[in-house]
């Protein structure tokens, strides 16, 4: 009768453990638009005092990527609306940047914004299209959910199809965002290449 006890208690044991191991590594990867991206940066952040958690595709990291999804916590802030008007602001008055959307749900205490920023890496121009979704923690503070593309550009005239692509898609990654929750932050010290 032990031996049948004790088989019963290990199998359960290691059913508990795998469902464990199988929640965590979840925890770690986000699907969204038919890909996944995987946690390869997180970082408790000096400005915002709260974990910033960046996704990236399988082979792409944070010095080398073409999509990329954050979660930022930032604990001090208690008005989500104020922050994303700032924000938006401040997008507004940098050069290289272009305000696309800015919408506000003052009900709900959430905001959301698109925009434009035009960039280079390893040589290759760029336009780095960005959604923002802010909106209150369940405790204290405020989340932070970024989605974000890099499209690269040669000429002018990749540039006007571009435009014309990011134009087109706005709203639809737009309403995404606003209907997708945020998942929790990670808090821990990740760095992968």
């Amino acid at each position: 009768m032990s031996r049948i006890t004790l088989l019963i208690s290990l199998s359960i044991f290691l059913i508990i453990t795998v469902f464990a191991f199988l929640q965590t590594a979840k925890a770690e990867e986000i699907h969204f638009n038919n890909d996944i991206f995987i946690l390869k940066y997180s970082t408790l952040s000096n400005i915002n005092r709260g974990y910033e958690n960046e996704y990236f595709l399988k082979n792409e990291n944070k010095s080398n990527w073409t999509k990329m999804i954050g979660i930022y916590y930032y604990p001090e802030v208690s008005n989500p609306l104020k922050f994303a008007d700032k924000e938006s602001k401040s997008i507004e008055s940098n050069e290289i940047n272009v305000l696309l959307k800015y919408i506000e749900n003052k009900k709900a205490d959430k905001a959301a914004l698109s925009y434009l920023q035009n960039g280079s890496s390893n040589g290759k121009n760029f336009f780095e299209y960005n959604i923002f979704k802010y909106e209150k923690h369940p405790d204290k503070g405020m989340m932070a959910l970024r989605y974000a593309i890099r499209y690269f550009f040669n000429n002018n005239d990749e540039i006007t199809t571009l435009a014309g692509k990011v134009k087109a898609e706005n709203d639809e990654y737009l309403q995404k965002i606003i209907e997708s929750p945020i998942p929790p932050v990670i808090e821990k010290n990740i760095n992968q290449n």
